[in-house]
């Protein structure tokens, strides 16, 4: 279970946020309407993750309170951005931001990303990567790209292990073997040459194969 401090400046937003989650593997164990107050409430709340909802405020802004207060340095901090400026993206996660994604992410999306971001990753969504990591964007980093290409299956198993499933879970919803969920991932690891399942992630999001 992923303890989440949710900080949105309408009560609306903190609402749709919070039905997002539901259901999702994560308890809500706080939220805000400003960053600046929220320090000593989230040590309290011995929140996993922070998530803001940054739309309507000023993307600056939004760092220079991030900065003031330290919050992620000391936690995982997930921004839904609205329209930022160009660089922001890279400048956000420069200043600790460990993702940045559409406002209108989906329950799984946001579900996948607070995986990842407690797990030490960082995520972007794929519209963000070429403007961050160019030489690492989908259109450039093809899966063609691959000495051996994943097959559908692969993809839809790589696709799973982003969203935190174990092998057991991933065997029960395609309806195979604990052995054959087992293969496949060893198979993803082998064609992205990671060394983890957390590194085939990082890779097949790099490599425009994860959708977040």
């Amino acid at each position: 279970m992923i303890r989440v401090f949710i900080v949105a400046a309408s009560t609306l937003a903190r609402s749709g946020l919070q039905n997002l989650l539901a259901d999702r593997g994560v308890e809500l164990v706080g939220s805000s309407p400003d960053i600046d107050a929220i320090e000593g409430a989230l040590a309290d709340a011995e929140a996993d993750a922070l998530v803001i909802d940054a739309s309507g405020r000023d993307a600056p802004s939004l760092l220079d309170s991030l900065a003031r207060s330290d919050l992620a340095s000391q936690t995982p901090v997930v921004v839904l951005a609205g329209n930022s400026p160009p660089n922001w993206c890279g400048e956000a996660l420069r200043n600790g931001v460990r993702a940045v994604l559409p406002v209108g992410v989906s329950r799984d999306q946001l579900a996948a990303t607070l995986q990842a971001v407690t797990a030490g990753l960082l995520v972007l969504h794929p519209v963000e990567i070429g403007a961050v990591l160019p030489a690492a964007s989908p259109a450039s980093q093809s899966l063609t790209e691959l000495a051996e290409p994943l097959t559908r299956r692969e993809r839809e198993v790589l696709q799973m292990l982003a969203a935190g499933l174990a092998n057991k879970e991933i065997a029960s919803r395609l309806n195979i073997s604990d052995h054959t969920a087992k293969f496949h991932v060893a198979s993803i690891l082998g064609k992205l040459g990671a060394a983890s399942r957390a590194e085939a992630v990082t890779q097949g999001i790099r490599r425009g194969l994860v959708l977040l």
